[in-house]
């Protein structure tokens, strides 16, 4: 379900070309080592690159949305649209890493 509604999200975030290719290319990436860590249900090490990962997107996700958040005159409903579902995705990001932790956990982490 994490995977699930973060791809959804991040499609919804780059519907429009306001962020930057690095966006779409981050936080995809990181869902592909996540669908590994579904996969491979034995290894810590998958589980712990995806919370590695969803932190890290965390941090990129600030930057992108500061850097690239258009002037108000310029947001037409589409990227409003956007900026919200990836802010969305922002906010959820902390509750998925509490989430991923305890699958860490219940899978024998430290």
């Amino acid at each position: 379900a994490i995977i699930l509604v973060h791809w959804l999200l991040t499609v919804w975030g780059c519907m429009n070309d306001m962020f930057p290719a690095s966006y779409a290319w981050g936080n995809f990436s990181v869902l592909a080592v996540g669908i590994w860590a579904i996969v491979q249900r034995d290894s810590l090490d998958a589980i712990m690159m995806f919370l590695t990962g969803l932190l890290l997107t965390v941090l990129t996700d600030i930057i992108h949305i500061s850097v690239f958040y258009p002037p108000n005159y310029y947001l037409s409903d589409v990227k409003r649209f956007s900026v919200g579902m990836a802010i969305f995705s922002l906010l959820l990001k902390p509750v998925s890493c509490y989430l991923v932790y305890r699958m860490y956990r219940e899978r024998g982490g430290e």
